[in-house]
């Protein structure tokens, strides 16, 4: 009887593509794919058991033990630092965290910088590296509108296609980090199921590497 990795899956369409390569990795579950009300699905033949949560949420899953092992955005876990183990990059969910602003936009270094954001800490750190004085926003939603309405001078957020910030003439204007989707692990569980997770991590490993090298 092998024991059951729990794995916290992101909703939405990254967990749509994070569920196929698991499948595709051997870890199939049947009864995802039912129409029901359902919120756990397991196969006890692969022994894996999948649950759904809210992306920003997987990495207190995994932290916390519910789950052993999840798949988050490198945003949240820059963000949110949660204690748990890094333990590949799925190259998916691909985009980039940056600095962006209104069109002809001139940093006055005189005085401090008002940045409109949700990702406070992974504002402070890169504006603490540069040395700059900052005064942080917290927005939860519609940020690209702050610095429109003067509230403030930029703002940092995720872009993956910037055509939001062209709608609100704004631009980026400097990359913070790229950002993609992470398998991540709870470290007790990493211990004490060792065995199945890391073959669990070599399978997607493998899978993805096959993947990329076919080019599709």
């Amino acid at each position: 009887m092998k024991q059951m990795i729990n794995v916290a899956l992101p909703k939405g369409r990254l967990g749509e593509k994070v569920l196929d390569i698991f499948e595709k990795a051997g870890y199939s579950c049947p009864a995802i794919h039912e129409q029901n009300r359902k919120l756990i699905f397991e196969n006890e033949e692969t022994g894996v058991r999948y649950f759904w949560v809210k992306p920003s949420d997987v990495s207190i899953y995994v932290e916390r033990g519910a789950a052993d092992i999840g798949v988050a955005g490198k945003d949240i876990l820059l963000e949110y630092e949660p204690d748990v183990y890094e333990l590949y990059d799925l190259d998916i969910g691909k985009c980039r965290m940056a600095v962006a602003a209104c069109k002809g936009f001139r940093d006055n270094t005189e005085r401090t910088l008002r940045v409109a954001t949700k990702f406070s800490n992974i504002a402070q750190t890169y504006y603490a590296k540069k040395g700059r004085d900052i005064d942080i926003i917290k927005l939860n939603g519609s940020i690209e509108i702050a610095p429109v309405l003067k509230m403030s001078d930029v703002i940092v957020d995720i872009v993956e296609t910037g055509t939001t910030l062209k709608e609100n003439d704004l631009e980026p204007i400097e990359t913070i980090v790229p950002i993609s989707a992470r398998l991540i692990s709870n470290k007790v569980s990493y211990k004490f199921k060792h065995k199945e997770i890391t073959e669990l991590e070599r399978k997607i490993e493998e899978f993805c590497k096959n993947k990329n090298s076919k080019g599709k």
